[in-house]
C-alpha cells in the first residue's frame, strides 16, 4: 500500500472534478447547483447524464455528505452502463477518478488504490501513453459539460474543451451541441460580437436538427432579441408553451423581464415552472422579483397586494434555502418599510453568516446596508464604513457600484465643507487602486475635487 503523500500525487494527475479547478464560494451556490444538476439529468437530450450525476458527487463532497456522494457515483455507473454500453471504459475514467478522491478524503486508502488501479487498467486497454488517460474526447466533453454547469464565466474554457473533443471525434453531433452552448456562455460573459455571431450560427444548426432542444432555443432567442425580435418572441413562446424543464422556463421568464409589457407573461411562465417542480427555490425568488417590478406605476392598493405577493415568494425561497442571500435582502427592504430596526437586524445577522456567503453576496449586503444607513437613517459616517467594508472584499462583482456610492458620499461631504472626510474617501480609493473613470463620466466632479486639492 502506497503512503498518503504518494497517493495524493497520483490523484492530482487524474482527469476529474477534483482536479479541474472548480470553486464554489458558498453553500447557496452548491445547493442551487445540486438542484440544477438534478433537472439537467432529467431533461438533457445529450448522453451526458453520467457527467452531471458524477458532478453531484463532487458537490456532495463539498458538503461532507460522503454517503450521498458515493450513492451518486454508483448511480453514475448505472447510467454509464445504460447510455454507453459499447464505450464504458472511456466514459468511466471521470467517475472512477471521483471515487478515488472521495475515498481519499474518507482515509480509505485501500479503496483509493483500487480505483487508481481501475483507471490505469483502462489506460492500458486504450493504449494510453500515460498511466491515466487525459486527452480522450469523452473526457474533454465531460469537462466541457461540467464547466458549463459552473457558470458562464467558464464558457471560454468549455468552448476549448468541446473544440478539442470535436477534433478527435468530428462525427459526434452531441459535441456540436455542447460547443454551441459554450459559445453562448462565452458571449453572455464577455458580450463579444464574434462570440455572438458564432454562437448564433451554431445554435441555429442545433435547433434545426433538434427541434425539441428548448434550452438551445431560449439561448438563440436571447441572441436574436435585437437582431430579429419577431423570431425571438416566437422562439420564446414556443419554449414557454412546450418546455417541461423548470430551469429553461425560468430563463424564458427572465427574457420576458427585458420587456415591461411582458411582466405578466413572465409570472405565468414561472407559475408553470413551479407547478412542474415546487422544490426549485430560485423560482420563488424570480417570481417575487416579478411582483416587485409590477409595483412601478401601480395604484396604492395594487402596490400593497403586489408587495405581499413578493414578500411571500421571497420568504418561501429563504425557507427552502437558508443560505440564499438575495431574497433575504429583498425581505429586509420589505420589512424595513414598517420597522427600521428589524431591517438592520437582518443585515447584522447576514454578516454573522459571512463564512457561508459568497463574496458577491457579501458585497451586495454591504451595499444595501450602506444605502439603508444613508437614506433611511442619514448616518453618513456609518454608511461610509459599510461601503468601504464591501470594497475591501477580494473578488466579487459589486465593487463598481460600491465605488460610485463612495464617490457620491464624498461629494456630499465636500458640499457640507467636511473636506477631511472627502479626502479620506479619496485616499482610500487610491489605496485600493481604483481605476478612475474617464472624462465626461458622471463622476467628473471627482476630477475637479482632485484639482482643488
Amino acid at each position: 500500500m502506497e503512503n498518503r503523500k504518494t497517493l495524493r500525487e497520483k490523484l492530482q494527475a487524474l482527469p476529474c472534478h477534483f482536479t479541474w479547478d472548480f470553486e464554489f464560494e458558498d453553500q447557496a451556490d452548491v445547493e442551487h447547483l445540486l438542484k440544477y444538476l438534478t433537472l439537467q439529468v432529467k431533461h438533457t437530450l445529450c448522453q451526458n447524464r453520467d457527467t452531471y450525476v458524477t458532478m453531484k458527487a463532487f458537490l456532495y463532497h463539498h458538503q461532507r455528505r460522503y454517503s450521498d456522494a458515493l450513492k451518486s457515483l454508483r448511480e453514475a455507473e448505472h447510467i454509464l452502463a445504460q447510455d454507453h454500453p459499447d464505450n464504458f471504459s472511456r466514459q468511466a475514467v471521470l467517475t472512477y477518478g471521483n471515487y478515488a478522491w472521495i475515498y481519499y478524503h474518507l482515509s480509505n486508502y485501500k479503496m483509493v488504490q483500487r480505483y487508481l488501479d481501475h483507471i490505469e487498467e483502462l489506460g492500458r486497454s486504450l493504449c494510453s501513453p500515460h498511466p491515466f488517460p487525459t486527452g480522450l474526447p469523452e473526457i474533454l466533453a465531460q469537462k466541457g459539460w461540467s464547466l458549463l454547469v459552473a457558470g458562464v464565466q467558464r464558457g471560454v474554457e468549455a468552448k476549448e474543451c468541446f473544440e478539442g473533443a470535436r477534433r478527435r471525434d468530428p462525427s459526434n453531433n452531441q459535441l456540436q451541441t455542447g460547443l454551441a452552448m459554450a459559445l453562448y456562455a462565452a458571449w453572455e460573459h464577455l458580450q463579444s460580437d464574434p462570440y455572438r455571431e458564432k454562437a448564433t450560427e451554431m445554435l441555429e444548426e442545433v435547433v434545426l436538427h433538434q427541434p425539441e432542444n428548448f434550452e438551445t432555443k431560449i439561448y438563440l432567442a436571447r441572441l436574436l432579441l435585437q437582431k430579429d425580435e419577431q423570431r425571438a418572441r416566437k422562439l420564446l413562446e414556443e419554449v414557454a408553451e412546450k418546455s417541461l424543464n423548470p430551469e429553461v422556463l425560468r430563463r424564458a421568464a427572465k427574457l420576458c423581464l427585458r420587456d415591461p409589457p411582458l411582466l405578466s407573461r413572465a409570472i405565468s411562465i414561472l407559475k408553470k415552472a413551479i407547478a412542474l417542480d415546487s422544490s426549485y427555490h430560485i423560482l420563488y425568488y424570480d417570481l417575487g422579483m416579478c411582483y416587485k417590478a409590477q409595483m412601478e406605476g401601480a395604484s396604492p392598493e395594487r402596490k400593497s397586494s403586489l408587495l405581499t405577493f413578493a414578500g411571500e415568494n421571497f420568504h418561501q425561497a429563504v425557507q427552502m434555502n437558508a443560505f440564499f442571500v438575495d431574497p433575504m435582502l429583498e425581505l429586509a427592504t420589505i420589512y424595513g418599510e414598517g420597522l427600521l430596526a428589524y431591517e438592520e437586524e437582518i443585515y447584522a445577522h447576514l454578516v454573522e453568516e459571512a463564512p457561508n456567503i459568497s463574496k458577491q453576496c457579501l458585497q451586495a449586503l454591504y451595499l444595501q446596508w450602506g444605502d439603508f444607513l444613508l437614506q433611511k437613517k442619514n448616518q453618513k459616517q456609518e454608511a461610509l464604513e459599510k461601503y468601504m467594508a464591501g470594497i475591501c472584499i477580494a473578488g466579487g462583482l459589486g465593487k463598481k457600484l460600491l465605488v460610485r456610492r463612495l464617490m457620491s458620499l464624498a461629494h456630499m461631504f465636500w458640499e457640507d465643507s467636511q473636506t477631511a472626510r472627502a479626502d479620506t474617501i479619496y485616499s482610500f480609493l487610491q489605496t485600493v487602486h481604483y481605476e478612475e473613470p474617464g472624462p465626461g463620466s458622471e463622476e467628473l466632479w471627482w476630477h475637479n475635487h482632485r484639482a482643488l486639492r
